[in-house]
């Protein structure tokens, strides 16, 4: 063999990992007016609550690569919103979240130059004592639904120290892998029952220490059994490109 032909033969073998741009928008205020009992919630966090959650979401790129085994990369943008979120959407009974609807001027300006968005939103006034409700820490919808055609989540303001428990970035890789999920089985890649919260019911136990992340490595190296069949994000999968490379 020629050394051309060695080195082109190694070439191919090198596998380059799939990239994911993804920003935040961070609302650091809200003053939002309901029906009913709730009535009006006006209230701006605290540096400390931004800042806890930036340091959890600069765990969330490397926790990417971790649990891919390399085969993705996550480079994201935070942008601090001045205005106050001053709309929720009902998801139905007394529970609210930030859709895309509430945040479309931030989306229609920023989102088409990103794979996914996230919106941390202040959900809870903790010296009060006050709490939106809504359907969980963070929610996701697929992708299509916002400029662009990313994938879209929400992630609630918390406590300090819900931040590093069990695993730091936890909560966005989680949030994130919701939509990353659905796009890549409307691409023809088949996905396991509940895709990112599937843990439980293919077997797989919350670690105290790292989560969910033995489930979430296997989910992102298409690797969960269901019936017979190894099912998740397949190395063939990252590798056919991201929502802004298809």
């Amino acid at each position: 063999m020629f050394l051309s032909d060695l080195l082109n033969a190694t070439k191919k073998r090198i596998v380059s990992p799939s990239r994911w741009h993804v920003l935040c928008l961070a609302f650091h205020s809200i003053d939002v007016r309901f029906k009913g009992s709730i009535g009006r919630f006006q209230y701006q966090m605290r540096h400390e609550e931004v800042r806890a959650a930036e340091w959890s979401l600069g765990h969330f790129p490397l926790l990417a690569r971790e649990c891919s085994c390399g085969l993705v990369e996550v480079a994201y943008d935070i942008l601090h919103i001045s205005r106050p979120l001053s709309s929720l959407t009902n998801m139905g009974g007394p529970k609210y979240w930030p859709s895309p609807d509430d945040v479309r001027p931030e989306l229609l300006e920023h989102a088409p130059d990103y794979d996914s968005v996230f919106v941390f939103w202040p959900r809870n006034d903790l010296e009060r004592g006050c709490t939106i409700p809504s359907g969980g820490w963070g929610l996701a919808i697929g992708p299509g639904n916002i400029p662009g055609g990313g994938t879209y989540c929400s992630v609630a303001s918390a406590a300090d120290a819900d931040w590093n428990v069990p695993c730091v970035g936890e909560v966005w890789l989680h949030e994130w892998l919701h939509g990353v999920c659905d796009f890549y089985e409307s691409k023809g890649f088949p996905m396991p029952a509940s895709n990112a919260d599937g843990g439980g019911s293919h077997g797989y136990a919350r670690s105290p220490v790292t989560g969910w992340c033995r489930y979430y490595r296997d989910l992102m190296t298409g690797r969960v059994r269901e019936n017979g069949r190894s099912l998740g994000i397949t190395p063939e999968a990252w590798l056919g490109g991201t929502i802004r490379s298809k």
